[in-house]
């Protein structure tokens, strides 16, 4: 698994930007040695990397699970065969976002995002044991395949351009400590305060 792309000139528009902003956030914040985002799924990473998660950092969204990925699927993007996906194709510079997913429809183990098909790794995503970084088609199969009832379920989506997005999750405030331990405040927007909904210690 990769976790930097080969660097290029690329001609980006701002969504553009942002994604590339995105992959670079979830790659670092994966990737500490005591990471308090370990337990994201891999469907908030993909789903947060290409857009559909509309909010101002990943800690700010709301975890999504199996189920929930499965309705996200159904609403907001449309099957397509493999060879649909297009052959040149970076996704900071094209409109269109397509996904991975390893796994039924209905209950989907694992999400990638294809990312750039020059690359020898074109696909992002958050690995069960690796962080988050960038892979091939076989790597995937070989981590995924036959693997959490997945026999040969590999099916492609591209994001609907008609879909609304899902808006900005609740803002939440993390106050970090020195000794490890940080406070989740949750905003209230109606009342224009914040309450305390979580702590944690790591």
């Amino acid at each position: 698994m990769k976790t930097l792309q080969n660097e290029k000139v690329v001609h980006m528009n701002r969504e553009g930007l942002l994604i590339s902003e995105r992959i670079h956030e979830v790659t670092w914040i994966c990737s500490r040695e005591h990471p308090i985002y370990e337990q994201i799924s891999n469907y908030s990473i993909a789903l947060y990397v290409i857009g559909y998660l509309r909010s101002p950092d990943l800690m700010s969204c709301d975890d999504i699970g199996q189920s929930e990925a499965s309705n996200i699927l159904e609403e907001y993007f449309t099957e397509i065969p493999e060879e649909r996906l297009p052959l040149e194709y970076d996704i900071t510079c094209a409109e269109d976002k397509y996904l991975v997913v390893f796994g039924e429809k209905a209950f989907p183990v694992h999400f990638a995002v294809l990312a750039d098909t020059e690359s020898a790794s074109p696909y992002f995503s958050k690995l069960d044991f690796l962080g988050c970084g960038f892979d091939s088609m076989e790597e995937l199969k070989n981590d995924y395949l036959k693997k959490d009832g997945v026999h040969g379920e590999i099916h492609f989506f591209k994001m609907n351009k008609a879909s609304s997005v899902q808006d900005s999750c609740r803002g939440k405030i993390y106050i970090l400590k020195n000794d490890g331990s940080y406070s989740v405040f949750e905003e209230d927007n109606n009342q224009k305060n914040a309450r305390r909904v979580n702590r944690v210690n790591y």
